[in-house]
């Protein structure tokens, strides 16, 4: 549960005519907000660490956050600036990630095993951390791992040429993962000889221009659930027609919808292009 304390600003609007077409672009940043509060359950951490541990850490690594004594269901209250709770949001959610991924692969390993040999299975819980630890990628192991916004991820991986040229610039092996709205990725040097702290390096970059991303994308759209194949098929055709004038927005069929992600001004008429091909008023 999120609550934005916001600064009311004046609007900042250009206007410009083109027939009956008008175009208003507000000016808003993560500046409006003077503060944050958000209220954390932290109580599915409760089987990797002690809470307590966890907020302390936490409390260290972004000191400029307030937090209210952690309640007995793991309920905790943090106040801070928009940026601070994001980077707070960051930490959890790599914490999330690797629990969800140790989860996953004790799971998979542990059915696979007793299918084998269920005579051992006292045995096998005495060294079950041994093994997930042997689960983890490589790359994750002895290299960097950070979790990005799939959206985020997908417009930095298929529209921007920095992704793959750091990569390659500093001789980096990238394994990534996509879990829904959530995508984890796995840095390594492939390079012998190469800098030790080259993957680090590069997580920073992704996460620095990522967090740009963040800030200057908007995503619209366009659902296809419920309607007839025949209205798919223009709306695909429209969005397929559009895609080489507007080589900065990301489009991403799937079979209930597709999303167009790029500047706001590059969505917004993007969009508008596609209702008009179909017949239809922007809404």
């Amino acid at each position: 549960i999120i609550e934005y304390n916001v600064i009311r600003q004046k609007k900042h609007r250009l206007a410009r005519k083109a027939g009956h077409a008008e175009l208003t672009v507000s000016h808003l940043s993560d500046k409006i907000f003077s503060s944050v509060n958000a209220i954390l359950d932290l109580s599915v951490f409760g089987n990797e660490v002690t809470l307590e541990t966890l907020v302390k850490d936490l409390k260290k690594k972004i000191p400029t956050l307030s937090f209210s004594p952690l309640k007995p269901n793991g309920r905790i209250t943090v106040e801070g600036s928009f940026l601070a709770v994001k980077r707070l949001k960051e930490s959890l959610l790599v914490r999330a990630s690797s629990l969800l991924e140790r989860n996953r692969n004790f799971t998979s390993e542990g059915r696979k095993w007793n299918r084998q040999n269920p005579q051992k299975n006292l045995q096998r819980s005495n060294n079950s951390l041994v093994s997930v630890r042997t689960l983890v990628p490589e790359t994750a192991r002895n290299g960097e791992m950070l979790v990005l916004d799939t959206d985020i991820f997908l417009y930095l991986k298929h529209r921007c040429e920095f992704y793959e040229s750091t990569l390659k610039r500093f001789h980096i092996v990238s394994q990534e993962k996509i879990d829904g709205e959530i995508t984890t990725i796995y840095l390594k040097n492939f390079q012998v000889g190469s800098q030790p702290n080259n993957a680090k390096h590069v997580k920073e970059l992704i996460e620095e221009w990522s967090h740009a991303l963040h800030l200057e994308l908007r995503k619209e759209t366009f659902v296809l659930k419920g309607k007839e194949n025949r209205e798919k098929r223009i709306i695909k055709s429209a969005c397929e027609q559009l895609s080489s004038r507007y080589l900065g927005v990301l489009i991403s069929f799937y079979g209930t919808h597709i999303d167009i992600i790029g500047s706001s001004s590059d969505t917004y008429l993007f969009k508008k292009g596609v209702m008009k091909l179909i017949g239809q008023k922007v809404s």
